[in-house]
């Protein structure tokens, strides 16, 4: 099990500032908390200023077929936003961020984990409930899964052709954030390595 935690106001501010918004919340997984209310509350003070384009509250937008249907009905919305914030875990996220890819995609939380069953995804992305979310600044490419090695400040240098050296048949977590970012016009936040890693968050909840 996990549960999904809102980052800072000032962050997600921050995320959102001067920008044109769309909103997607997932409710989807009945064993993930969800802070319905803290994210209801945010979610008005920030449509009272005019900038959110749209709201779509669905579930399991970590299935890509089930996304792509409730996003299409929401195009004109998304497309007149210059960011889409999603309230939901680090697999949702992903998946939000994998479709829309030439759109800036933030999240708004962090994800823990919790005791229990984990549950099982047929999708290629996973989330490493590490409680310090890195996918706003990593273009929604998870560096701790994406990464055999869990590095977020870059790629080691042993990539070749693309591929990891630890596992040839995996593309390098690294170069596809690279790539990522430089689609986004992003690649500034390459300059602003994350802060050394606390290990202790994934502890907090245990």
């Amino acid at each position: 099990m996990l549960m999904t935690q809102l980052k800072s106001k000032e962050t997600i501010e921050s995320l959102v500032a001067g920008k044109k918004v769309f909103i997607l919340n997932c409710l989807g997984c009945k064993e993930i908390y969800f802070p319905e209310k803290e994210a209801n509350e945010l979610q008005k003070e920030l449509s009272a200023s005019g900038d959110v384009t749209g709201i779509l509250t669905t579930d399991y937008v970590c299935n890509p077929d089930n996304l792509k249907l409730r996003l299409s009905k929401y195009q004109a919305e998304i497309d007149a936003a210059d960011v889409v914030l999603v309230f939901s875990c680090g697999v949702g996220m992903q998946t939000v961020a994998d479709y829309l890819e030439n759109k800036r995609v933030y999240t708004a939380c962090d994800t823990y984990p919790m005791p229990g069953f984990q549950g099982v995804t047929p999708l290629e992305y996973d989330c490493g409930q590490c409680g310090e979310c890195y996918l706003n600044l990593t273009g929604g490419i998870c560096p701790i899964t994406a990464c055999s090695k869990s590095l977020v400040n870059g790629q080691c240098g042993g990539s070749k052709d693309g591929k990891c050296e630890v596992d040839s048949n995996m593309e390098c977590g690294w170069e596809r954030i690279y790539r990522r970012l430089e689609k986004l016009g992003r690649l500034d936040a390459m300059k602003c390595p994350t802060q050394i890693r606390n290990y202790a968050t994934d502890d907090e909840t245990k």
